[in-house]
């Protein structure tokens, strides 16, 4: 039987300006968090792109399982004020 050799496998997110959302870039293997910063900016910023970079253990992400979608989201339908047509824009206001 065959073990696996490889180390932790990090999910790696990269800003590309300051104040703008954090993307998914792919994964990287590593021991620790310091390697695996180092191993993301070798990876995926080699033309200096980006201006932050996140690395999250693969084992540290929860996601929801899109057959539960239905059970997740349904609740939000009765929400009226989640959409822009229940406010009404004020008078003279310009940057709303």
């Amino acid at each position: 039987m065959a073990t696996d050799t490889q180390l932790d496998t990090w999910e790696v997110f990269m800003q590309a300006k300051a104040g703008a959302n954090f993307i998914h870039q792919g994964s990287v293997h590593a021991s620790d968090g310091k390697m695996a910063l180092q191993n993301a900016r070798d990876t995926y910023t080699r033309r200096s792109e980006g201006t932050s970079i996140w690395v999250v253990p693969t084992t540290a992400i929860v996601a929801s399982d899109p057959a539960d979608a239905d059970m997740l989201y349904d609740p939000a339908n009765d929400k009226i004020y989640r959409l822009p047509t229940f406010y009404t824009m004020p008078e003279g206001a310009k940057q709303i």
